[in-house]
């Protein structure tokens, strides 16, 4: 059976196209071997149970493993002490080949609420003495964990955890306990209802801080390339498609894969890309990108839920995708803290910012629906869009030259902070119906701030970069201009396009072309 591109469940090395795990389990097993209890908090999707199936056969050869996802014990399981004890030791009778004598019977007596009690505390004990009696060290796998986050009796359960782990010198207890979900356990008040504030915080203080990065790297995404490219041998340059793949995603997991299996299986042999060949290029490469941009899957649903579960975290979002105010990256902040463990951004040289630009086009385009209906500008950019594609290809000329136009006639009378807040959104404004079906665009990150902003418009297989600024004096300008031409060079492109916003009363609206060592700018001033 020919392997696939996996983006639903667990990946599996022979049935899936996958990363090379061996240097995440190595680290993760060395935490392991130092005896360390600790939290695996990811966002969704970003591979931590493809990592803790791995990682469980990984271990086998020393350690008794016990991996169990609490998902399958279901919520009732989570209401009182009693239920919980109930449904764990099913879990285990379910997961565990072989106890040690007389243990198994114990476990079933919890499972059954035939023991005399069920309580945590009769739980434990049991365990201390199955640990004692065990060949190999046992090492406690648990997935979905947040499941339970929201309810008191796993909060005791964390709390007896923590009890073993400080009495272990004297006492059998896991050799090293596993965590996973999103949530970060050592802070699970972020899942209880606002009724529930007054409940303990978790009281697992003893985890390590896990510090293995999940993220696929350039490196790991090639090599995932090249086991697909030995069965089809597409004739593909592997290392540039890794690099452009991360390009979008930052390594993000599920979008990776997603993306590889958009031009495996919907591009390849379409009308477009009659063949792998020619699905496997960069123009491959953006229209895979246009369809996910454009999809709703279950990861886009879950960032969406998330926004409207944490109102604050929208603003926070806001700002980072439109104002250019740098935020510094402060896990004190509740909502940086929050926006970074759902995977909405990451830390970059301590400034908080937007995880990936797939993630910025998604969140871009859902804020700015709210303005599709009411915007004056959008409805310039929708009336006008036909005159803007010419044999195929985008005349960005001109849509600056309207745009230009229909932004001074719109908004010109409007004061400095109006323009200086709203100006670069308009312009996407303008340009989504234009676009929109047939080409998507992003801000880069490393040139967004108050004063500048690069737009890149992938559109038919073309690439235009056009940056948006506030105009702040000629020598700045002049900057600019000599920035544009070295962010052209990193596109490989000859023609650059510059959205200049001037407050200055007596200024001229005025489209003009400079010529700048090899490179073409094609300016405009609003």
């Amino acid at each position: 059976m020919a392997k696939v591109f996996n983006v639903n469940g667990a990946c599996r090395s022979e049935k899936h196209y996958m990363v090379d795990l061996s240097s995440r389990l190595e680290a993760i097993k060395k935490m392991v071997d130092d005896g360390e209890y600790f939290t695996v908090n990811r966002a969704r999707q970003f591979g931590k149970t493809t990592t803790l199936n791995a990682l469980a056969d990984y271990l086998r050869s020393d350690y008794e493993v016990v991996s169990l996802d609490f998902q399958t014990m279901g919520a009732l399981s989570f209401e009182d002490e009693e239920s919980f004890v109930e449904a764990f030791a099913g879990e285990l009778l379910d997961n565990v080949e072989d106890f040690p004598d007389g243990i198994e019977e114990q476990f079933l007596a919890f499972a059954e609420r035939t023991a005399r009690i069920n309580s945590l505390n009769a739980l434990f004990r049991t365990i201390k003495q199955w640990c004692g009696k065990l060949e190999k060290a046992p090492v406690l796998i648990i997935d979905e964990v947040d499941t339970a986050t929201n309810n008191q009796v796993f909060v005791d359960f964390l709390a007896q955890l923590r009890a073993y782990y400080l009495k272990r010198p004297k006492t059998p207890a896991y050799q090293s306990v596993i965590l996973a979900g999103v949530y970060d356990i050592r802070n699970v008040r972020r899942k209880m209802r606002s009724e529930e504030e007054h409940k303990t915080n978790s009281p697992w203080n003893i985890a390590a801080d896990f510090n293995v990065d999940m993220s696929f790297s350039v490196s790991d995404i090639a090599g995932m390339l090249n086991d697909y490219e030995s069965d089809y041998n597409t004739g593909m340059d592997v290392g540039e498609m890794a690099l452009l793949l991360y390009s979008y995603t930052s390594g993000y997991p599920y979008l990776t894969s997603r993306l590889c299996k958009l031009m495996d299986e919907r591009l390849a042999e379409s009308e477009v890309f009659p063949n792998k060949t020619a699905a496997w290029t960069r123009e491959g490469v953006m229209e895979a990108v246009k369809l996910l941009e454009n999809e709703t899957n279950p990861l886009f649903l879950s960032l969406k839920n998330k926004v409207e579960d944490y109102p604050k975290l929208r603003s926070v979002l806001y700002d980072l995708l439109f104002t250019g105010k740098p935020i510094p990256y402060t896990p004190m902040n509740d909502y940086i803290e929050i926006a970074s463990m759902f995977g909405f951004i990451r830390n970059e040289n301590g400034t908080a910012v937007i995880f990936n630009r797939i993630f910025e086009t998604v969140l871009y385009n859902w804020f700015m629906s709210d303005e599709y209906s009411t915007s004056g500008i959008y409805d310039a950019g929708l009336r006008e869009k036909n005159q803007f594609v010419i044999g195929g290809h985008l005349n960005v000329r001109r849509i600056m030259e309207r745009f230009v136009e229909s932004f001074d006639e719109l908004y010109g009378d409007q004061d400095e902070a109006f323009l200086e807040d709203v100006g670069r959104r308009y312009f996407m404004l303008f340009l989504k119906p234009i676009i929109n079906g047939e080409g998507n665009s992003y801000v880069e990150a490393e040139t967004r701030n108050r004063e500048r902003t690069d737009l890149v418009i992938d559109y038919h297989g073309d690439q235009f970069v056009i940056e948006c600024k506030i105009w702040r004096g000629n020598a700045y300008n002049e900057r600019g201009e000599n920035q544009l031409t070295e962010y052209l060079e990193h596109f490989h492109l000859k023609k650059g396009y510059m959205l200049s916003f001037n407050f200055n009363k007596k200024k001229q609206i005025v489209i003009q072309e400079i010529v700048l060592r090899d490179k073409v700018i094609v300016e405009a001033v609003v």
